[in-house]
């Protein structure tokens, strides 16, 4: 399965090979280093607070608004900052984790995901219970890499069970290849303005890798996987668009999404977009 580099803490001495690990297609796991919520944001560690229209509550920064919550004054404004304390964490565990990688992310969206996993009636499509790599359909990143930050704070004491895919990006990108059309997924959504910037090939190759997959009953049957236990208290940094993945179950995890362009990769040849490009014979971006 994917590599599982486990580090005690920011200054384990193992920290200098994340970069490598993370690169090539593992996470990085810290079994304790929590994301510490305040005692009077106890309350809000609980799925009422959803407005019902999503699974998530999310933070943009770029409009500064907390969105997909019920929650109105000052239980929204509290919500609100305990999520911005979350992103200002993930930062921090970055920069002292990726110090490379720091002038070059590009800061998304913070979500905090309290409802439980095991009981969300989804489309096959949308059912990330079942393995896939992370494509968004409105959202182009034009050869971009989606590199995530997870915090467990499971108040029960459950683990968030991952299922990882043994196959690495390029095996199963090469699997899928001849069944993969010129840019074909999405492309309606920007025709009819729906998609937040350019969809480039890449986009639609990496949405037909996302779709594909998880459509496919035989293969997501027949796919080497494993799981991981992600303990309540425990940090969990990958790049989501290579590392196929599952959440089976747990509630109550933050999620910081950045952006990252591949220039700032120690080694771009990694990269799903370098990767489709010599698989495809042409350039995607």
């Amino acid at each position: 399965m994917a590599e599982v580099l486990e580090l005690n803490g920011l200054d384990d001495p193992k920290a200098g090979h994340a970069v490598e690990v993370l690169e090539r297609g593992g996470l990085v796991l810290f079994p304790r280093l929590p994301f510490e919520t305040l005692a009077d944001e106890a309350a809000l560690i609980d799925p009422a607070i959803l407005s019902g229209e999503s699974k998530n509550v999310s933070y943009d920064p770029s409009t500064d608004r907390l969105s997909g919550s019920s929650l109105e004054g000052e239980r929204l404004s509290a919500a609100q900052s305990m999520v911005k304390r979350f992103a200002a964490r993930a930062d921090a565990i970055l920069a002292a984790l990726t110090p490379g990688y720091v002038p070059h992310l590009q800061k998304k969206r913070t979500s905090f995901r309290p409802g439980a996993i095991e009981t969300r009636a989804l489309s096959p499509r949308k059912d990330d219970k079942r393995l896939h790599v992370d494509a968004f359909p409105a959202n182009p990143v034009q050869g971009r890499r989606i590199f995530r930050v997870f915090s467990n704070v499971n108040p029960a004491g459950e683990d968030r069970i991952w299922r990882v895919g043994e196959q690495d990006f390029e095996t199963f990108a090469a699997e899928y290849r001849p069944r993969l059309r010129p840019r074909a997924a999405g492309a309606w959504r920007e025709r009819a303005g729906l998609t937040k910037g350019r969809r480039t090939a890449y986009d639609s190759a990496m949405l037909q890798l996302h779709d594909k997959a998880k459509l496919d009953d035989a293969w997501q049957a027949a796919a080497p996987k494993a799981e991981i236990a992600l303990p309540p208290g425990s940090t969990w940094v990958v790049y989501t668009d290579s590392v196929l993945h599952a959440a089976m179950s747990g509630q109550h995890a933050f999620e910081q999404t950045y952006l990252m362009p591949i220039a700032g990769m120690a080694d771009e040849r990694r990269s799903p977009l370098r990767i489709l490009e010599r698989l495809t014979g042409r350039p995607l971006v």
